[in-house]
């Protein structure tokens, strides 16, 4: 599930049995996939002490990336161990040894953080700090002069199950985002993740936890529960160099001579992105010497001419081919019969085999985004061993009968809604019990809520995400009254078990929420951590039990404009459109609005940290926020900034607004806006060029404390209170501007 916000999700550490860190040794080398199906591995790098030279500090290995003063680099370092030592004289314990490691990272940020990463693992023992201080992997690898020893080091501290998953995700272009299901896949189809069936992917998420830990990843924190990560470029650079026997990764921009090394070596693992204006793009035959890949990753077109196929690629555990013109492969995907894993998202790809049950290790298919996709196989539903189907996006409306035969299914995403006769293919549903995620689609052509019955979400104990969308119904208001009667039975149907972890609901046009959220008693969700509330026209209230809810950590409410109040205390007609928590929705620690047009208050959210407001014009009152960390607004038309900043105090205001709004801040303390926002200790304003579509061209940043107050904006354009056309952030007058404010404070 993709959740995009400026929270950050509660994360598990690894540890013990039910990490799957500890304890879980693969057989058959460090790099082993081990497995008795699985007859090929990355075969262990073993590194001959004659290979081995003392490093030499050569003045190229600083390049690594920009010097930080040596003060915030110790303070970079502690804020990253300080969780793990409460004690204080354990710190001062441990400060000398921690400083000296500090040294040994050159002062190179990212070293730094690495190392941070690996002490978060050792115990608090002095001697503990002292080996990896005098580890003799600090002056003595095989790594080339340019690669970095603290990254070594951490590769090497990892628990062997670790490390192929870390290598394996340094194959992944940089071009494209991969989803933390997506990575997962590609581990358990690759055979790096042992364990039961039934924990794989739980295994999977948590050495994908492991690895941001020890920040040899690093989350987009514009998503919750760090769904996408990527991976520094000398970080990746590492693991590639590890992994060059058996893994080719070429990009768009590479120096890698690719036709070249695909003709004069066999490779395990190939990873290509290529550009369409390219007019060298590769050509599908030069991969066919290559009859030994386990993995073929590809994004972007590559020159295909009749009678390609993938046939020669008999080995092919995983296939990931993404925006690209594909079609011409379908027919030859049966020929795979060892794939666990299939992705064609994006492509032009119009159709699956029909006898796609043939490939009965398949684990994975996604398919999203693939508009030309009309239909699935009959014989899909004889997949046994599919755990994962992604239909998002696609033009697919139903799906064959027998498909509840996939019963080993865990994530089912886009799952069409649709009635033929007496059948509705939410009948499906019922039997896929082991469903952990599941998106379903097109609700509103659910017939009765009798049939909705069958779809048996609440039967699902091991569903932790769930999302439900249906299209609005318009018509004459007879016809809406009837369509949102049907609408709000069939979701009272669909009441998902106590466990739920993330809810979204999109596009549903009832005017009450379903009896499930209006009251705990009914379904207690009190393990929901994620609720979001999109596009509901006709809606007109929030639930009462959506401030019973216990671990609430983000909160949206999207485009809702009918909402006019929250909880019985607020029924008084002189009370309306007020939106307010008492003290036990003070679990939530984010909330987004966007687009509801009625709102006029928000109050009584005493542990919100977060809070992000676009496009509520009618917003008056903020207040009961004491722990507000960020607020951003967002208003393109907004003339003033709203009075209620006065009332609140954020460490971080981000504001995007209009020009004319942007020169009015730039004024500092000579604008009319300056009390509004001058006590806040960071500000960040904004707003675009609409003339030339450049997001973001303009600027106003301001630091209360030590006192900084920037802008490209001109002199003459603040003086004038307009930005004149073409003007630029010239730096004699940036400069001016500033020595000219600074006087006056």
């Amino acid at each position: 599930m993709v959740v995009s916000a400026p929270a950050q999700g509660r994360r598990r550490r690894g540890g013990g049995r039910g990490s799957g860190v500890e304890g879980r040794r693969q057989k058959g080398g460090e790099f082993g996939c081990g497995g008795g199906s699985e007859p090929h591995g990355w075969r262990h790098c073993a590194y001959s002490p004659n290979a081995c030279m003392r490093r030499k500090r050569a003045p190229g290995r600083r390049n690594l990336g920009a010097e930080m003063p040596f003060l915030s680099v110790t303070i970079y370092f502690v804020s990253a161990v300080v969780r793990m030592v409460n004690d204080e004289s354990q710190v001062d314990m441990l400060k000398d040894i921690g400083m000296g490691i500090i040294a040994k990272c050159d002062g190179l940020p990212l070293a730094v953080k690495v190392m941070g990463g690996v002490m978060l693992q050792k115990n608090r023992r002095r001697s503990d700090w002292e080996a990896v201080l005098k580890d003799s992997e600090w002056s003595v690898s095989p790594m080339p002069e340019e690669l970095n020893n603290a990254v070594y080091l951490s590769y090497h501290d990892l628990d062997p199950p670790l490390k192929p998953c870390f290598l394996y995700f340094s194959l992944l272009p940089k071009i494209q985002l991969f989803n933390v299901h997506q990575i997962v896949g590609m581990w358990i189809s690759e055979g790096i993740i042992h364990g039961n069936s039934d924990d794989l992917e739980t295994i999977g998420h948590e050495y994908y936890d492991e690895l941001i830990l020890r920040s040899l990843i690093e989350p987009n924190t514009g998503y919750v529960d760090h769904v996408f990560c990527s991976m520094h470029d000398v970080v990746r650079s590492f693991a590639q160099y590890v992994a060059r026997d058996e893994a080719l990764v070429a990009g768009y921009g590479s120096q890698t001579d690719v036709i070249g090394k695909l003709n004069s070596q066999e490779f395990v693992r190939l990873s290509l992105e290529t550009q369409e204006s390219e007019s060298d793009a590769l050509e599908w035959m030069s991969l066919q010497a290559q009859i030994s890949l386990r993995t073929l990753i590809s994004v972007g077109n590559i020159k295909m001419k009749p009678g390609d196929s993938l046939e020669i690629f008999s080995s092919l555990r995983t296939l990931f081919v993404s925006h690209a013109d594909s079609d011409q492969l379908a027919e030859s995907l049966v020929k795979l019969k060892h794939l666990r894993y299939l992705s064609l998202s994006y492509t032009s790809i119009s159709k699956l085999p029909e006898d796609i049950h043939k490939m009965k290790f398949l684990q994975y298919i996604e398919i999203a985004e693939c508009k030309r996709l009309v239909k699935l196989p009959s014989s899909i539903g004889k997949l046994q061993d599919l755990r994962f189907l992604s239909l998002g996006m696609t033009s697919i409306k139903s799906v064959p009968r027998g498909f509840g035969g996939l019963t080993s299914l865990r994530i089912l995403g886009g799952f069409p809604v649709h009635m033929d006769g007496s059948w509705c293919s939410l009948e499906e549903l019922g039997p896929l019990s082991k469903l952990i995620e599941l998106h379903i689609r097109g609700l509103e052509n659910v017939s009765s809520s009798t049939i909705a019955r069958k779809a048996n979400l609440g039967g699902k104990v091991h569903l932790r995400n769930l999302v439900l969308i249906c299209t609005s119904k318009h018509g004459n208001n007879g016809q809406l009254f009837k369509e949102q009667q049907k609408i709000e039975d069939v979701f009272d149907e669909l009441c998902p078990p106590p466990s739920l972890d993330t809810l979204i609901i999109n596009g549903y046009f009832g005017r009450l929420l379903p009896r499930w959220m209006t009251s705990t008693a009914v379904v207690p969700l009190r393990s929901l951590r994620i609720l979001m509330l999109k596009y509901l026209p006709c809606c007109i209230e929030l639930p009462d039990a959506l401030y019973q809810l216990p671990f609430l950590e983000v909160l949206y409410i999207i485009k809702a404009p009918a909402i006019k109040r929250v909880g019985p205390e607020f029924m008084q007609p002189h009370r309306h459109e007020h939106l307010s928590a008492p003290e036990s929705l003070g679990s939530a620690c984010a909330f987004e609005v966007f687009e509801c047009s009625s709102l006029q208050i928000i109050n009584n959210m005493p542990k919100l940290q977060k809070l992000k407001i676009i496009g509520c014009p009618k917003l008056k009152v903020l207040e009961g926020v004491p722990a507000l960390q960020r607020l951003e607004l967002k208003d393109h038309d907004m003339q003033m900034l709203p009075g209620y900043l006065q009332d609140v105090n954020p460490k971080q205001l981000l504001i995007d607004c209009g020009i004319s709004l942007l020169t009015c801040l730039a004024a500092g303390k000579f604008s009319p806006e300056w009390d509004k926002f001058s006590h806040i200790r960071q500000v960040k304003a904004y707003a675009n060029d609409a003339d030339n579509n450049i997001q973001r061209k303009w600027y106003v940043l301001y630091t209360r404390n030590p006192f900084s107050l920037k802008t490209n904006i001109s002199c003459s354009a603040i003086n004038q209170g307009k930005v004149m056309q073409g003007a630029t952030a010239a730096s004699s007058n940036f400069v001016f501007l500033i020595r000219w404010v600074s006087l006056f404070y």
